[in-house]
């Protein structure tokens, strides 16, 4: 099971669609102008940018004693000592870890911009999704209407060299690296399918990236999320819940949904709770700041199956923990991550960042699940991987239930009718 997450979690890690998922739920806190982060542009010699991330990792980082360390000791061990970029970034590094909380990181210029791409939710490429497959970079699918799925390409494609470099070997972000690449500019890729070699050239444009899938079965509604981070996933979410709303009971699926933005979770948490708290967050001083349900709007009473499995994390974690503790949904699957921390991210000189942890949350009956996660009313195995959807057996699980709670509601609905 560890090693299909892990092989999963590197799909999404390097959809060339999507960039980078982070297991993060970040806060009002992150300025969004124009769909994107604020950039510091400000220039800034690499030890004085080294002691403002010392100091606002003191007055900020949730855990005041920082650990139960004399926080000053980092400032005198590198005083005079950072001279360039790398300096500074092992200094940080070094600082962080001593922290020995994983969520809390220093983001390079690229990183940064990496983040930024994430939450304007597009990129250049061809539009497809890789995966290691024992070694072999694989397409796990393929973007409708990109450059990818014009040229013919298909699940299961072995890409063997971009350009004149061969795959073998290199990891699934060098390779999307070497994929990715300017608006209109030409890659060529060689690939292997069925035994036989073939070679396409391709023209880099920007994919459209939607976070969000939508599927009717009959009287069910399928919502696929496989991120909260995307800026524009409220109007998405608003889509998706009008495509679905002559459905007589909706699943939505947080497989492999690792978070994204706390207020993405709460529009979504508003649709189905009528009012009272969907989160709290706590400071590291105690202050509670309540996240409650809006009492306007319109609101959707029809019965609800929940999918998460153990890579459904933060603002995924968020949404199901708020729709259990109001008994909303019915969960299926396996054991969520258990990321009950939240980030702000924030950003620095040199074009770079800082994603620290500032906060914990609560779910509205004040469940800390972080490291604990949230258990599944019904736990159901995934079996074995597979891109067949009618071999998925946490969806047919889903559905199954979802059909005997839409029959139930329609015996009530007679019954008060007679």
């Amino acid at each position: 099971m560890m090693r299909k997450l892990i092989t999963i979690i590197a799909i999404l890690f390097c959809l060339l669609a999507l960039n980078k998922v982070f297991y993060d739920t970040y806060t009002r806190t992150v300025d969004i102008k124009n769909n994107r982060l604020i950039v510091n542009k400000e220039s800034m010699e690499p030890q004085k940018l080294f002691d403002v991330v010392a100091g606002l990792i003191e007055k900020q980082y949730i855990e005041a004693d920082l650990n139960h360390q004399d926080w000053k000791k980092w400032t005198k061990r590198y005083k005079g000592k950072i001279k360039t970029d790398d300096d500074m970034k092992v200094a940080i590094d070094t600082m962080i870890a001593s922290l020995n909380e994983p969520y809390t990181h220093f983001m390079t210029k690229e990183e940064f911009k990496n983040l930024n791409t994430s939450i304007k939710s597009k990129i250049y490429g061809i539009g497809v999704n890789i995966y290691n497959d024992s070694g072999k970079i694989t397409v796990f699918s393929v973007v409708p209407e990109t450059p990818a799925q014009r040229a013919g390409l298909k699940p299961d494609d072995i890409i063997l060299k971009v350009g004149n470099v061969e795959c073998n070997g290199k990891k699934i972000d060098q390779v999307a690296d070497l994929i990715r690449g300017a608006k209109d500019t030409k890659v060529v890729l060689t690939f292997l399918r069925g035994g036989r070699t073939f070679t396409k050239e391709l023209t880099r444009e920007e994919i459209k990236i939607k976070t969000i899938e939508t599927k009717v079965y009959g009287d069910i509604g399928y919502i696929n999320l496989s991120s909260f981070l995307s800026s524009d996933m409220k109007n998405e979410l608003d889509s998706a819940l009008e495509k679905t709303k002559d459905c007589k009971g909706l699943i939505i699926d947080l497989r492999w949904n690792t978070g994204g933005l706390l207020d993405n979770a709460v529009h979504l948490s508003e649709a189905f709770i009528d009012s009272g708290t969907i989160v709290s967050v706590v400071t590291r001083d105690g202050k509670k700041n309540v996240f409650a349900a809006s009492s306007s709007g319109k609101k959707i009473h029809k019965p609800v199956v929940i999918l998460i499995n153990e890579a459904s994390a933060s603002a995924s974690e968020i949404f199901s923990g708020a729709m259990k503790d109001y008994n909303r949904a019915t969960i299926i699957g396996h054991k969520s991550f258990g990321k009950g921390m939240v980030q702000s991210v924030i950003p620095l000189p040199n074009e770079t960042g800082i994603n620290l942890t500032i906060a914990k949350y609560l779910t509205p009956k004040n469940h800390d699940i972080n490291n604990k996660g949230i258990e599944p009313h019904i736990k159901v195995d995934p079996g074995k991987f597979s891109n067949d959807e009618s071999k998925d057996k946490q969806l047919n699980a889903a559905k199954n239930i979802l059909h005997k709670m839409i029959d139930d509601v329609d015996v009530v609905r007679i019954s008060n009718n007679m």
